[in-house]
């Protein structure tokens, strides 16, 4: 293939390849693999998931944690030692700020909901998909807050971007329902 080509056009050979695209690629006598996980498969994979068990009910409430517990819970069915030692690090990072968490406010009545969100642009290295994320405030005090992988392959930023705007939109017109269910009166 390389000559057919080299005949056509004037190309270099950077010779087999070992990377591409954040995939790693093996080589063995039937043909190439390509995979992005790497390290050792661990040989109990127990240990990793009762960490990440934990690590999922502790988003609820520290909404900071819930982007990367979502992505190594991805990683359950076959951990390896590198995904051990990520789960390791946010565990340690538990351990520095052990103090933090969700604050609820009861000082004034501004019902206001606010949000944001945001979104990378193929961001996760395996699938290519971006990752959208939102937060919901009503008042003060953060009531909601997601982060999720979307379900298809954005094609630009402004894509990413604009489907990481529909979660959201949902979530806020929700808790709009909510609080008038609630006979809050929301001026926004």
């Amino acid at each position: 293939m390389k000559n057919l080509l080299h005949t056509g056009f004037s190309i270099k050979d950077l010779s087999d390849l070992k990377y591409f695209l954040g995939m790693e690629i093996a080589r063995t006598t039937k043909g190439r693999l390509a995979h992005s996980k790497s390290g050792t498969t661990l040989s109990d994979p127990s240990l990793y998931r009762r960490l990440m068990g934990k690590l999922l009910y502790l988003i609820h409430t520290r909404p900071d944690l819930s982007f990367f517990v979502g992505h190594h819970s991805q990683f359950v069915s076959g951990p390896t030692n590198d995904h051990l030692d990520g789960a390791k690090r946010i565990s340690r990072y538990l351990k520095g700020t052990i103090s933090m968490g969700v604050f609820f406010s009861s000082a004034g009545t501004n019902f206001n909901i606010k949000g944001y969100t945001d979104s990378d642009w193929g961001g996760c290295p395996d699938t290519r998909r971006s990752v959208s994320g939102y937060y919901f405030y009503i008042g003060n005090t953060l009531i909601s807050w997601k982060s999720k992988k979307q379900q298809v392959i954005s094609r630009s930023f402004v894509e990413a971007e604009y489907k990481a705007m529909t979660l959201p939109t949902c979530e806020a017109q929700w808790l709009i329902y909510l609080l008038n269910d609630l006979y809050i009166h929301h001026p926004q």
